[in-house]
């Protein structure tokens, strides 16, 4: 990087700090009171049916709704999106009567063989994302749910169905997703193999949730083997590029960075460590965090780089990097996340707003890049470091956001995009995140009680297919669309077919005659398939003519609880 441009920088950095520190020093000597929360979140939830309400009466069943033209458009698919998004807002709000309504309308009128061509992407952490959310907050929403929930259930059989429409986008030889799928066609074979970097590596959460509720592998299996490939295609010094060939495997776009068409890569890596407990994906992510800190990191802010050598490509700041904080406070880097929020947050105070580009060096927008679409990823933030520190000043960014968001961009029907937000100039689109994360971010950080931030005291046992299930015990997983996981429930299910699976390697194994050691021994190299798992209706035992090896655990003289010692090693439940 030339001299006259690094202190060009740090002299523009060392003046946004000084200033933002004023403000922040100011700001800490206010205090929201209790009735002032409660405030709040009665303002939010004004803003939030404003916004709902012009989309049922305008746009409803199109994706969109356009709030300064008071009617709606189709977007990603012509999925109803926005009232799926909704879905789990609705429940945050306290809202079970209208929950119930829309989760029973979806099932009736969203149907996905349509000829329509569908972001993978999109499709996967909006409609997936959003139904399997539904589906697992469903029994406290009050809904009846079906015997077995929440292992099975209609919502869960309708993100099972939307996301078998995107599993073509997977066929590749490395495993990576085209990024558009015809829902009723598949891949067209003229579609581009060229995608961005979140688009590969943004599903290890809606897939592992799918396969772990459902019994069926595969939606977990692409989903890591699309990570893997990703994973090995980094650069020398540790960095991804932004848009690759999924072909191939060369980078097309090699600008290395944390925002966007990347952002959502690292996201999923921390947050499936967390839903899954898997370290694996933890040490993945560390291993970027490290190369980013060298490479991208200046100042608490971050830089795009090329990323074979590390040299700056575009010194500018996207709003949709402003998850990084929240992200960092996941693994405890609190201090650094605090400094680079403070960055982030004094360009909030310098327009209302985050433009979708701004340049560092220059403290000012960047051409043709100047919108504030409703993005939620600094409110996402402030509402993770909030919860992790106390402090009020992420709450005076929440007062900030509805001040802004009330005083530029309400209009008649919603809430609209800004076009400009250095004269505040409007866009004819309400994006559907709007509301399944701008709002629900917003209402989430003025209200700390709020079911979704339980630590635990608070659960639900015995009402899954086991009797020792725990439901709701809090360690909520937000997808990147804001749509909240179990991780308990996915255990439970999980433990649930493994325990049908071992049960029917016992009865085969008491059932089938002795074989001699001769075909014992020749069946030992036969390749053999493993068999799909099957759904509560169906018979443990094996179709006529088929055959499965006993595993190594299966033991008909012990509970599935007991401990089992095979060959000195000692396995529990969790294994």
């Amino acid at each position: 990087m030339p001299r006259f441009f690094m202190l060009r920088l740090l002299c523009t950095t060392i003046l946004c700090v000084i200033h933002i520190f004023t403000l922040i020093n100011n700001a800490k000597g206010k205090e929201f009171t209790d009735v002032e929360m409660a405030q709040y979140r009665e303002k939010i939830k004004s803003m939030f049916y404003h916004a709902y309400n012009s989309y049922l009466d305008n746009a409803y069943p199109y994706d969109e709704l356009r709030p300064l033209t008071c009617d709606g458009q189709d977007t990603w698919g012509s999925f109803s999106l926005t009232l799926i998004d909704a879905l789990d807002t609705l429940l945050i709000l306290g809202n079970h009567t209208e929950f119930q309504r829309v989760a029973t309308l979806l099932q009736d009128s969203v149907h996905f063989d349509i000829d329509v061509n569908a972001s993978v992407f999109e499709t996967n952490i909006r409609v997936v994302g959003g139904l399997l959310s539904a589906h697992l907050l469903s029994k406290r929403a009050g809904m009846v749910v079906e015997p077995g929930w929440p292992c099975s259930g209609p919502l869960l059989r309708m993100a099972e169905d939307a996301a078998r429409k995107i599993l073509p986008a997977f066929q590749t030889p490395t495993g990576m997703p085209y990024g558009t799928v015809n829902l009723l066609r598949g891949v067209n074979p003229t579609e581009t193999p060229v995608t961005c970097t979140a688009g590969v590596g943004t599903f290890i959460l809606e897939f592992s949730a799918l396969s772990r509720l459902t019994g069926d592998p595969i939606f977990e299996d692409v989903a890591r083997k699309a990570l893997w490939s990703l994973w090995k295609t980094r650069s020398e010094i540790g960095l991804v590029g932004n848009h690759i060939d999924v072909i191939s495997k060369k980078w097309v776009a090699q600008d290395a960075g944390i925002g966007a068409g990347v952002d959502s890569y690292f996201e999923y890596l921390v947050k499936g460590a967390i839903m899954l407990q898997d370290e694996e994906l933890l040490s993945m992510f560390l291993e970027y965090d490290k190369a980013i800190k060298n490479y991208t990191k200046f100042d608490d802010w971050y830089l795009w780089v090329q990323m074979h050598k590390g040299t700056v490509s575009m010194p500018v700041f996207q709003s949709l990097e402003a998850f990084w904080p929240g992200l960092q406070s996941l693994i405890g880097e609190l201090d650094s996340a605090l400094r680079t929020f403070h960055n982030y947050y004094s360009v909030w105070r310098q327009f209302g707003g985050l433009p979708e580009f701004y340049s560092i060096p220059q403290g000012y927008t960047v051409d043709k890049r100047e919108g504030y679409p409703l993005r939620p990823e600094l409110i996402e933030s402030a509402m993770y470091l909030y919860k992790a520190t106390g402090d009020h000043i992420f709450l005076q960014l929440g007062r900030d956001a509805i001040e802004s968001i009330e005083k530029i961009t309400r209009v008649p029907c919603g809430y609209a995009s800004v076009k400009d937000i250095r004269d505040h100039k409007l866009d004819n689109r309400m994006e559907s995140f709007f509301l399944a994360e701008t709002i629900k971010y917003l209402y989430l950080l003025f209200d700390p009680d709020n079911f979704i931030h339980n630590s635990g005291l608070d659960f639900e046992v015995g009402t899954g297919p086991s009797e020792d299930c725990v439901f709701g015990a809090g360690g909520y997983v937000f997808n990147t669309e804001a749509h909240p996981l179990d991780p308990a429930a996915l255990h439970c299910c999980s433990r649930k077919q493994e325990e049908r699976r071992e049960l029917q390697d016992i009865l085969l194994n008491l059932s089938e005659p002795l074989a001699n050691p001769q075909e014992t021994q020749s069946q030992k190299t036969d390749t053999e398939t493993e068999p799909p798992v099957m759904d509560s209706s169906e018979s443990i035992a094996l179709k006529p003519g088929t055959s499965r090896k006993s595993p190594l655990l299966s033991c008909p003289m012990q509970p599935f609880s007991a401990r089992l010692a095979v060959r000195g090693q000692v396995f529990t439940d969790s294994t």
